[in-house]
């Protein structure tokens, strides 16, 4: 059920693009930029969840509640639930389109690993993925070198004697603006707004090492994914780039 609706679509559409183009890096780019679209209705619903939470948060009524019941986190919970049903907030509003969204990210990655199959086994495999209009016998195999990269290994580029990952460094910078331009707000002592500042820190180690030890073909759709992310939400006024400024606290645009 997984392959038939998320890898064998993802698979066919990017060996398509890939006969297209010739180029399997420009191919993982425009398919990355062509699931972003597609799930662009997602991303501007967690927008809005988001920027509704932010109003929340910064309401008299919120900053009331805090005060007075700080001392009691169940009575806290309960009043900030009555609140949400006041003001129509679906806590889940700002999370459930991303969780609808990972699926796609774990089979984006998979349909890459999976097309650019170098033994006898992986093709094989991959044989089971391909539609039977799809002449696959033209498109494979799949020619992974993209500039000074083999998109079947991860990355090293030799300078001045050192094998310096570009790629994982690339990651890791973009996935740290990403995470300080987007992050919703939080009250200063609120468990959110530690949770944020943990994962604005690891997250983008965690990318950085899945980049630095996985095959650089993910490490060109993270990159792609990460630029389009800021791209599209800077084009709907919903970034501060104040953000990145070292002592700034995360705010809203």
């Amino acid at each position: 059920m997984w392959d038939m609706i998320i890898i064998n679509p993802m698979v066919n559409t990017l060996l398509w693009i890939y006969g297209l183009l010739n180029n399997f890096g420009l191919a993982i780019i425009l398919f990355t930029l062509l699931v972003r679209l597609i799930t662009h209705p997602l991303t501007v619903q967690q927008m809005k969840g988001t920027q509704k939470m932010q109003q929340m948060q910064q309401s008299k009524e919120y900053q009331a509640l805090q005060k007075k019941y700080k001392d009691d986190k169940q009575k806290l919970q309960q009043e900030q639930m009555k609140l949400y049903q006041e003001m129509g907030i679906n806590p889940l509003g700002s999370c459930l389109p991303l969780v609808i969204q990972f699926p796609i990210i774990i089979g984006l990655y998979q349909a890459i690993i999976r097309v650019l199959a170098v033994t006898p086994m992986d093709m094989s495999k991959l044989f089971y993925n391909v539609y039977p209009f799809v002449d696959i016998s033209k498109l494979l195999p799949v020619n992974p070198d993209f500039l000074w990269m083999n998109l079947s290994q991860p990355e090293r580029l030799p300078i001045l004697g050192f094998e310096i990952p570009v790629m994982a460094i690339i990651v890791v910078i973009t996935t740290y603006m990403q995470s300080k331009l987007m992050t919703p707000t939080s009250q200063p002592g609120e468990q959110g707004a530690q949770m944020t500042k943990a994962m604005n820190l690891y997250m983008p180690l965690l990318m950085g090492y899945l980049a630095l030890t996985f095959a650089s073909g993910l490490s060109l759709y993270f990159i792609t994914s990460n630029v389009a992310s800021i791209i599209q939400y800077a084009s709907m006024g919903k970034i501060n780039w104040r953000n990145l400024l070292p002592g700034k606290k995360a705010s809203a645009s």
